[in-house]
């Protein structure tokens, strides 16, 4: 059997409101919000006595969603830096369309985004730019020309 769709990509946060702030203002919809614990989770994570709070967001389209994830038990270990480069193992970035790239670097800012290089025009076709989010969360994004 073949993979269906991919269904959501999911992000440990430590501060969830600001996590949901930065993504909605990004565009995207609250879809819900609640807690998981108990014996399911614990089974699927691996881990003993989970008890977290996660947010659902999707793009505005439906096709893609964000599941940010706080946890109360256990504590969430540190990954090291958030400031890590964008050249380090794991997972490099989300990339979301946009219909205006400055705008939206702009309606980011106040909450917290920082550019980490600039706005990049590839050929004619795109402007590209990184910015490192709440968590140090890297987040592309891009704006089709013409």
């Amino acid at each position: 059997m073949a993979v269906q769709r991919m269904d959501n990509v999911g992000i440990v946060v430590d501060d969830m409101d600001a996590a949901v702030a930065f993504f909605v203002e990004l565009g995207m919809e609250l879809e819900g919000r609640g807690e998981v614990q108990g014996p399911f989770a614990d089974q699927c994570t691996g881990l003993d006595g989970v008890h977290c709070d996660i947010a659902m967001v999707r793009t505005p389209d439906g096709h893609s969603r964000l599941e940010l994830a706080k946890y109360r038990t256990p504590e969430a270990t540190g990954a090291g830096p958030r400031d890590r480069p964008h050249n380090i193992l794991g997972t490099h970035r989300v990339m979301f369309a946009v219909d205006d790239i400055e705008d939206t670097v702009a309606r980011l800012r106040p909450h917290g985004a920082e550019l980490l290089g600039g706005i990049a025009r590839f050929e004619d076709s795109y402007l590209l730019c990184y910015v490192r989010g709440p968590e140090g969360i890297i987040v592309g994004l891009a704006q089709q020309l013409g």
